[in-house]
């Protein structure tokens, strides 16, 4: 490439993408980009070329921004409270600049679409965890991103799905359709192993979006957690082959059987099975791994080095594996296979689960409860109870071992069973695949990561540093057919304090002592702390049409200090008193 065809290739992404380096400041050096095939990504995919670059760009401001101010590695040897605020505070960067991203990303979408947030990791403490170990910041269900005024159209049937009883998700999405409003849905997690980002480990804190044509099946926000099986495609047709069905619920004997039918002459131990480890885990995955290591396979420990090099972790981050599932052959010309099993979180598992549209790969899944006490197998039969049966307790105490359950908890199982149906999760099913969270079974996806850290299973880089005020940033966009791995250098427009600036939350700064009753006022405080309070306090709003009504009784002191709670309220006061035409859209409980 000649030096003037580079700098066409810079110029083309800086127009492509203004609307995201204007908003973070950033002046874009160069970027680099490594294809899959020979055309650029956008021409197999849905969304317009700009779209896909801003998405691009997005994740890489996102990375950026919180791997410079969202404090990596400020809880390593902190106490249990000081540790979930850094996370908390890692999460709120990573939230905003990806929320801020895509509301300016989307002044370019066609007059007539929209981006609805149908699934977002981080809503609910994990099973074990105390309720400040999760609640964190997050872009959860019904955010909507679009022209102002679609934007608002989509946003009162979001209302209206949530609110209005007997209202279902069937009524919403052809409501929008048949008027021409085309709503695509996206599954986020803004920050994956935040844990690992807020010790300061330095391989696999990224941000994942993933952007599908069609909102997912989900009615209201729901996060729990999803038993989940990724294989490489060949081994699933080999199953086939044998009259097997290879899903979650497949003995795992059969699908080793698979992998050597696949993989003619493989040894056992080139066999390696990622899944989550760690004492916490015995409960649940225990038998699992019991299965597959009397198979004699490798059951990936921490440290283990994928082809990349570089060692793996095995204590979270259960989307990334997935780009390494398959088969390969080690210098010596041993044939070795990947593959991943076990369970994650809702939105993380729907995220890997896509990528069988993107990647040669086949995945399935089982609905767990969030409480996650039972192992796996017994924890998607549990989910497939009806808790209208007269003999549902006697069944739930059956998956325990036979024993009685206290109320109580069968109780909790009812509820479980009934949020998850009440969200229009696919419920009934033996397993689940991708396509049953889509209205459509012809449906595409587009995932677009941005690397804070060193990813083990593609060996792609995290951010780095290359000189005073400049990084590299590395993002992969993918669908189906195509992939492309994208890395930007960029220029900070200013210093690197005057940087942090662009990058945090209003309420994160005046937070952190930054004046509000001094700083000048614009009118867009008021659109910016509407999507703040969103994504920072969902559990403490009430929507009454265009109306928010904050309730700080609902925020959990150990989720939010009461002096945090306090100086919040004190700021949402001032703007309320000071500049209420503004604000009128504001209620303080």
């Amino acid at each position: 490439m000649t030096d003037i065809d580079k700098r066409t290739v810079i110029a083309q992404w800086a127009f492509d993408t203004r609307p995201v380096l204007l908003r973070f400041h950033l002046w874009l050096e160069d970027v680099e980009v490594a294809r899959a095939q020979e055309e650029p990504v956008s021409a197999y995919t849905f969304a317009p070329r700009g779209i896909a670059r801003c998405l691009a760009m997005t994740s890489a401001a996102t990375a950026l921004g919180t791997r410079l101010f969202g404090g990596f590695g400020e809880g390593a040897g902190k106490d249990k409270m000081a540790y979930n605020q850094a996370k908390k505070a890692a999460d709120a960067i990573s939230a905003y600049v990806m929320s801020e991203g895509l509301w300016h990303l989307t002044r370019t979408l066609p007059e007539n679409h929209a981006i609805m947030v149908s699934l977002g990791e981080g809503l609910m403490p994990k099973a074990g965890e105390t309720p400040e170990m999760g609640a964190n910041p997050l872009l959860g269900f019904g955010r909507v991103y679009a022209r102002p005024e679609v934007a608002r159209t989509v946003d009162r049937r979001v209302r209206r799905l949530l609110n209005e009883k007997g209202h279902t998700f069937e009524q919403f999405h052809g409501w929008l359709r048949d008027r021409g409003i085309t709503l695509w849905g996206a599954a986020v997690d803004t920050l994956e192993n935040t844990s690992r980002f807020a010790e300061g480990k330095l391989t696999g804190p990224m941000a994942v979006f993933h952007l599908f044509d069609s909102p997912l099946r989900v009615a209201r926000p729901y996060e729990s957690y999803m038993g989940c099986i990724t294989v490489p495609r060949r081994v699933a047709r080999a199953a086939e082959e044998g009259s097997v069905r290879l899903d979650y619920r497949t003995p795992r004997r059969q699908v080793m059987t698979a992998i050597e039918a696949a993989y003619p002459g493989i040894r056992r131990e080139n066999v390696h099975v990622w899944t989550l480890r760690g004492k916490s885990r015995v409960g649940r995955l225990g038998k699992l791994w019991e299965e597959w290591q009397g198979l004699g396979v490798h059951l990936v420990e921490d440290g283990w080095k994928a082809p990349s090099g570089l060692p793996v972790f095995t204590d979270s981050g259960t989307y990334a594996p997935t780009f390494l599932v398959g088969g390969w052959k080690d210098a010596a010309g041993a044939s070795h296979c990947f593959l991943c099993d076990g369970y994650a979180a809702t939105a993380e598992a729907v995220q890997a689960a896509s990528l069988s549209e993107v990647l040669d790969v086949e995945s399935s899944m089982a609905m767990f409860t969030p409480s996650f006490e039972l192992p796996c197998g017994d924890e998607a039969k549990l989910m497939q109870l009806d808790p209208a049966a007269p003999d549902f307790a006697r069944r739930v105490g059956e998956l325990f071992g036979g024993g009685v359950v206290d109320a109580g908890r069968i109780q909790t199982f009812a509820e479980d069973i009934g949020e998850a149906a009440a969200s229009n999760m696919p419920m009934g099913k033996r397993v689940l695949a991708a396509d049953d969270f889509l209205p459509q079974k012809d449906w595409s996806v587009l995932a677009s990561i941005g690397y804070m850290c060193d990813d083990p299973y593609t060996g792609i880089e995290g951010v780095t540093q290359v000189a005073d005020r400049v990084y590299r940033v590395t993002t992969k966009l993918a669908t189906r057919k195509a992939s492309s791995r994208i890395t930007f250098t960029f220029r900070l427009m200013e210093t690197v304090e005057e940087a942090r600036h662009v990058f945090s939350p209003l309420l994160v700064r005046f937070l952190s002592g930054v004046d509000h009753t001094t700083r000048p006022v614009k009118i867009s405080d008021s659109g910016r702390i509407r999507n703040e309070l969103q994504t920072m306090l969902p559990n403490a709003l009430e929507h009454d049409g265009d109306r928010m009504r904050v309730l700080f009784g609902r925020v959990d002191e150990k989720v939010i200090p009461r002096e945090k709670q306090q100086a919040i309220r004190r700021v949402l006061e001032w703007y309320k008193a000071n500049h209420p035409a503004w604000f009128g859209w504001l209620e303080i409980a």
